[in-house]
């Protein structure tokens, strides 16, 4: 009783001959109280009414700079869990999907960058692991990988926006190589930035993982890797040791869905 005496800061009960009566401030923490346990009840007997195999929401935010294509690659094992489970995807800026998971809106997100230290806000950044970044030609173009990367100089080049950690990155590589493109457009997301590349716009940067799929659904080319620039994935959830089965199976299956495993 002195424990929580000290921890509200007011005392709850006062002595009346050899037994103790409750304060008026320990009247109002004992409404409290019942009320809590009252309610922690009938939470028990909702979540045991519930009927079996009821389908679990799986909320996930996915940054606008993340692949699609990587995304979906990362997310499908959610759907073949043990435990059924509906997913439900949103999109937008890493900052803004961070405010929603703050608020218990999402159970994860997706993102190309840990989250941002310096936040008011508990988070954990669960290292999915990564690929490294080519370049790609439509080919309309009609570039050779046998003249890479000098084929690139004076080339139309399509780039990630500011927020894309791979774009300095990019320009620091094109520098170190003495080639000069034409950049022509930047893009928040990365698919647009493909859709305009098979249209013949330009060059794109995206992840080597996914040469294959970029070949088959954008007409284009890988060229060659972009050095040794590599784009790392990461879950972000308020989580240390993750208790969502979906965001388990992200984890868990990661290595083999980017080809690392």
């Amino acid at each position: 009783m002195k424990q929580l005496e000290d921890s509200v800061g007011v005392a709850l009960f006062t002595p009346v001959g050899k037994r103790l009566e409750l304060t008026e401030a320990g009247r109002v923490a004992y409404s409290y109280a019942d009320e809590m346990f009252s309610l922690a009840a009938e939470l028990g007997e909702a979540l045991k009414s519930l009927p079996e195999g009821r389908t679990q929401s799986f909320r996930v935010g996915v940054a606008d700079a993340v692949p699609k294509s990587l995304a979906h690659r990362l997310l499908a094992p959610a759907l073949h869990a043990p435990e059924p489970m509906r997913l439900v995807c949103r999109e937008g800026k890493l900052e803004n999907l961070l405010a929603e998971l703050a608020l218990h809106r999402l159970d994860c997100v997706l993102s190309i960058r840990p989250a941002p230290t310096g936040l008011n806000l508990r988070t954990w950044n669960h290292k999915l692991g990564g690929s490294g970044i080519g370049l790609y030609a439509p080919r309309a173009l009609k570039l050779s990988a046998k003249t890479f990367p000098r084929c690139l100089h004076g080339q139309p080049l399509l780039l990630p926006s500011d927020d894309s950690p791979v774009r300095a990155q990019l320009m620091d590589w094109f520098e170190s190589q003495r080639v000069v493109p034409r950049v022509v457009a930047e893009f928040d997301d990365t698919a647009l930035m493909k859709t305009f590349g098979r249209a013949g716009t330009g060059v794109f940067p995206a992840p080597v993982a996914i040469a294959d799929e970029i070949a088959h659904a954008y007409d284009a080319r890988l060229l060659g890797a972009a050095g040794e620039i590599h784009e790392t994935y990461y879950a972000i959830s308020t989580e240390r040791r993750v208790s969502h089965p979906g965001v388990r199976a992200i984890i868990e299956t990661a290595p083999g869905a980017l080809g690392v495993g």
